[in-house]
């Protein structure tokens, strides 16, 4: 397949939505991004990139970081990660406290903020150092070194994350956090602030598309997890709007509010797509679109 000729005609049908949705602006360090930006990239199982517009442009990775988190605590083969957070859709949005209260401090999956809290704590119990720990396997996979996190948006989210911190003091008064509370929300919230373009991430989330295998060929996760992350990514990675993303594209997928989306296609590529216009669920209008249209052009979906 000639994926750079796919990917020019998947951003032509695309780029008519680019300014429609709204940048993310109750994070004020991301409201200064422009709107009109757009990329692609897909890297295949080998490891070459392709990549149309804004592809090489670093962006905040925002909640797409809990997709890369997740899987360093299942490489450890921890899964006792799955004790203290499900893997079930929530139908709320990403910062409820409601289901919290109803489930006795245990989140609905990793992928809202509350299950992310959740895994940056145990990777913090694991590692040490769970955002510096994140950062070191993100320069490792997309193999660019100069990646970093971002100052600006840390203290941004800092500043303005009240509902994650209750979020944290909830879970701790269940006894579902074994770290203190603001060094649980401070990695968080620099894991969060990383910054990466669309050309790192579909690097970088290749092992997901090869079941499990790294970039070098060592194995990060059984081929079972990377399975069952793909699953948990597929119903639940696009905040509560995963039904509408899986009946549109058909793919396991990971967004944030930077505006950016990670789709993987077993055993052929993984994709990787930034527009920062979101809808009112927190996703990319234009990255779902564009999306939606590679799957239909190229008939790859997991159904």
């Amino acid at each position: 397949m000639d994926y750079q000729a796919v990917l020019e005609e998947v951003a032509d049908r695309a780029r008519p939505l680019v300014r429609q949705g709204r940048v993310a602006d109750y994070i004020p360090a991301l409201e200064c991004v422009s709107p009109d930006r757009f990329g692609i990239a897909l890297t295949d199982l080998n490891g070459e990139t392709y990549g149309v517009g804004d592809w090489e442009v670093p962006f905040s990775v925002q909640s797409i970081s809990k997709a890369f988190s997740l899987a360093l605590v299942l490489a450890q083969e921890d899964q006792s990660i799955w004790e203290r957070v499900g893997r079930e859709p929530s139908g709320t949005a990403f910062n409820s406290l409601v289901q919290l209260e109803w489930e006795q401090g245990i989140p609905r999956n990793p992928f809202l903020n509350s299950g992310a809290l959740v895994v940056t704590d145990r990777l913090q119990t694991l590692t040490g150092d769970a955002s510096t720990a994140l950062l070191d396997f993100l320069r490792e996979e997309s193999g660019n070194p100069e990646l970093s996190f971002d100052q600006a948006v840390a203290g941004s989210e800092a500043e303005h994350g009240d509902r994650n911190a209750a979020l944290a003091h909830f879970m701790a008064s269940f006894g579902n956090l074994e770290n203190p509370v603001p060094s649980v929300i401070e990695h968080y919230f620099w894991q969060c602030s990383i910054e990466m373009s669309c050309r790192d991430l579909a690097t970088a989330g290749g092992f997901l598309a090869r079941h499990g295998l790294r970039a070098d060929g060592t194995r990060l996760l059984h081929a079972r997890d990377a399975k069952r992350m793909n699953a948990v990514m597929l119903t639940c990675g696009t905040y509560d709007a995963a039904g509408e993303f899986a009946y549109r594209v058909g793919l396991p997928a990971k967004s944030g509010v930077g505006g950016g989306i990670v789709a993987v296609v077993p055993g052929r590529c993984t994709l990787c797509v930034w527009s920062p216009g979101l809808d009112a669920r927190g996703n990319s209008v234009a990255g779902a679109a564009a999306l939606d249209h590679f799957t239909t052009l190229t008939g790859w979906s997991v159904f």
